[in-house]
């Protein structure tokens, strides 16, 4: 397996992934399935607050394995704070995961219920210079993930991203993406569950405090569709869905999952 080659297919999933990026065995892999049982219920957790630059938002783009939308990180515009955080954390880019049909897809796993994608907001912490360097700490990278579920009455925010599907259908397309809050997306419910883990793709940095929101955010299957219509392959290929890019539950280890609320 070439190292710029991984993926999701049987020949480069995650199975294989340790065997050019060895942390994909390590100790503090995400994500994990939380189960209510074992979560400790932690009364000194503050609420956490976003305060986004809708100005911030740049571009989005199809890179054969997620749909990305990028932000302007090179000063603090768009930040994270509270929670398990101390200090502000830059909002880098989000991304979402999702599978080929409406009952998995989602990454983390809570009580044995898949949901049918996962949302992730990728914060860094200025204090270590540069995202690169952030990549190296354990207080690094902080991601507020939300579930997406499908449902009757679907959130209207997740319609612009789905709007620009249509220009980035092909790998390696990218649009602008310009005026957009991605505090809109958050659910209702502030409540949370945190622990320490790492990024769920290669090469699985451990750096990650989690912020997981209990409660998800409907969509339509219409727009369940219209993410499923991206193609992993490029312009001049065959049409090749871009679904089911999740990687599965890793052990967790002794790691004690916190939650805001009882």
């Amino acid at each position: 397996m070439a190292q710029s080659v991984w993926g999701y297919d049987s020949d480069n999933g995650p199975e294989r992934w340790h065997e050019n990026y060895p942390m994909a065995k390590g100790e503090k892999q995400s994500p994990i399935e939380i189960n209510s049982k074992d979560v400790r219920h932690d009364s000194s957790l503050a609420p956490w607050h976003a305060s986004y630059d809708p100005g911030a938002a740049k571009t989005i783009l199809n890179n054969g394995r997620t749909c990305r939308v990028v932000f302007d990180d090179t000063f603090d515009r768009s930040v994270l704070r509270g929670g398990p955080l101390t200090g502000a954390y830059r909002l880098r880019q989000l991304h979402l995961h999702w599978g080929s049909s409406d009952d998995h897809g989602s990454e983390h796993v809570i009580d044995g219920e898949k949901y049918a994608a996962e949302l992730h907001m990728v914060h860094w912490n200025p204090k270590h210079g540069n995202f690169a360097g952030a990549l190296k700490q354990p207080d690094g990278v902080a991601v507020v993930g939300i579930f997406l579920k499908v449902g009757k009455t679907p959130k209207p925010e997740m319609k612009r991203i789905l709007e620009e599907i249509d220009n980035i259908k092909t790998k390696g397309k990218e649009a602008p993406f310009l005026h957009f809050d991605p505090s809109i997306l958050f659910p209702k419910s502030r409540d949370y569950w945190t622990y320490h883990g790492s990024f769920t793709t290669p090469p699985c940095e451990e750096c990650i405090t989690w912020i997981l929101l209990r409660e998800p955010i409907e969509v339509s299957p219409d727009q369940m569709a219209k993410l499923r219509s991206l193609s992993k392959n490029g312009e001049n290929e065959p049409l090749n869905p871009l679904v089911d890019n999740w990687r599965p539950p890793q052990p967790v280890k002794g790691r004690i999952v916190r939650a805001s609320f009882k």
